[in-house]
């Protein structure tokens, strides 16, 4: 809407296969820095099937799924309608190091 802002392609970051498709899309987010700073940017995903608004009370802790899944880019779980949904926490996903070469240009 009239602003330049930085993308990243998430299914590249967590190593997944990146072929575009009739349904990916941005996702545009604002990411906290570590100096209480924001920056908004763009995530490439590959499809949105619905956006919900969640209270801090209906996410529940991410379960220990044993060493072999790395859950630090998790924020929760919550269920919703029925399924449980798994929340991505946004500020842990987009490496630090990535945020700070984003600042640098922008």
């Amino acid at each position: 809407r009239g602003r330049v802002i930085p993308i990243v392609d998430l299914r590249v970051k967590f190593g997944l296969k990146a072929e575009f498709a009739e349904r990916t899309c941005i996702v545009v987010v604002q990411v906290k820095m570590q100096a209480e700073q924001t920056v908004q940017m763009g995530l490439i995903v590959d499809c949105v099937e619905e956006v919900v608004t969640l209270q801090a009370n209906e996410i529940e802790p991410t379960p220990e799924f044993g060493a072999r899944i790395d859950t630090a880019y998790l924020l929760g779980m919550a269920k919703v309608k029925g399924s449980v949904k798994t929340l991505l926490d946004i500020d842990r996903a987009v490496a630090p190091e990535t945020m700070q070469a984003m600042v640098g240009t922008l």
